[in-house]
């Protein structure tokens, strides 16, 4: 008799919360009404904008303009008119000046970061030199030759050294266009 008990009692405990579903499934969906009409107005209207289609592009003259006027240079559009196409100044045979502005300031910008590279390659190897001193080695024949001849921490300890030889001849360089822009008479700003 037990068994049989226990299995109404299951049914019926089954059944309750089939029943109780709707009821619970509606309750939720009342609880986004927060009785506050501010925000319900502000639900809504993020629901209908989610909803709503995106607007088409419209062109305009603006968007079309630049390429139809490269076209009709390009084709010689006109009657019997002679289109003048314009030329770059590298073109036209002119080319910068090696004392302007533009140039001196290309100048100190390439060497910058070549020091800023260096600079960083030079922590990279001073982080590998750090982890190589403290490396441990699984194999007891590798870790006893690293022990004894440290040869990967005096390659790393070469390799920076030759990086920062590396960055102060970098540094030095820019040193040296800063004294030849002082020279050609060029303003001191362009260097910064």
């Amino acid at each position: 008799m037990r068994t049989r008990d226990w299995v109404k009692v299951t049914v019926l405990a089954a059944g309750l919360c089939v029943a109780a579903l709707p009821v619970f499934a509606q309750g939720q969906g009342s609880s986004q009404q927060t009785g506050d009409p501010v925000a319900d107005a502000a639900r809504k209207a993020r629901e209908a904008k989610k909803n709503a289609a995106k607007p088409k592009k419209v062109f305009t003259e603006d968007d079309v303009k630049p390429a139809t006027a490269q076209a009709a240079q390009a084709t010689g559009t006109g009657a019997g008119t002679a289109v003048s196409t314009v030329q770059k100044p590298e073109e036209a045979g002119q080319t910068e000046d090696p004392n302007g502005e533009k140039a001196w300031r290309k100048k100190f910008s390439e060497q910058r970061a070549k020091i800023e590279k260096a600079e960083k390659e030079l922590d990279v190897l001073q982080r590998e030199l750090e982890k190589a001193q403290v490396q441990y080695y699984p194999d007891p024949q590798k870790a006893l030759t690293e022990q004894n001849n440290r040869a990967e921490i005096n390659d790393k300890t070469a390799k920076i050294d030759a990086k920062k030889k590396e960055i102060d001849q970098l540094k030095q360089e820019l040193d040296d266009l800063e004294a030849q822009l002082r020279k050609s008479g060029g303003d001191p700003g362009w260097a910064r």
